[in-house]
Formats: structure tokens, sequence, C-alpha cells
């Protein structure tokens, strides 16, 4: 399993990154709502943005899911 932003545009998603898969080929898509954008920085003591800190919290999600 990998997790994949992608943005909706005229009735179709498409993915923000290449994805390796054949033509023709069906996946199962879940679907959340992306981050909210953060104008200016906005970050923790360690020095990463709220925005890394959801990408981290999805990716281990993903792992967690996966299994």
């Amino acid at each position: 399993m990998r997790v994949v932003r992608a943005r909706y545009e005229g009735g179709v998603l498409k993915p923000l990154e290449p994805l390796d898969l054949k033509e023709g080929e069906e996946v199962t898509i879940r679907v959340e709502r992306g981050p909210r954008r953060f104008f200016g920085i906005v970050g923790r003591a360690d020095g990463r943005t709220r925005e890394e800190e959801y990408h981290e919290h999805l990716s281990e999600r993903a792992n967690v899911v996966g299994r």
C-alpha cells in the first residue's frame, strides 16, 4: 500500500506523482481530504512543520493498514 496525493479536476482524480501501474490496472482508492495549507512558518520545537508531521502521520497509518 502507498499513500499518494491527488487533485480532483474535471471529474477526475489526478495523482500528483508518478504511479507504477500498468495501463488498465484497477486499484482501490480511499478518499480523504488533504491537509489544510498553512501560510508563513508553522513548526514544532524539533523543526518539523505541521505539514511534514501530517505526512509522517499518514505514512505511519499506511504501514499499519497495510499489515
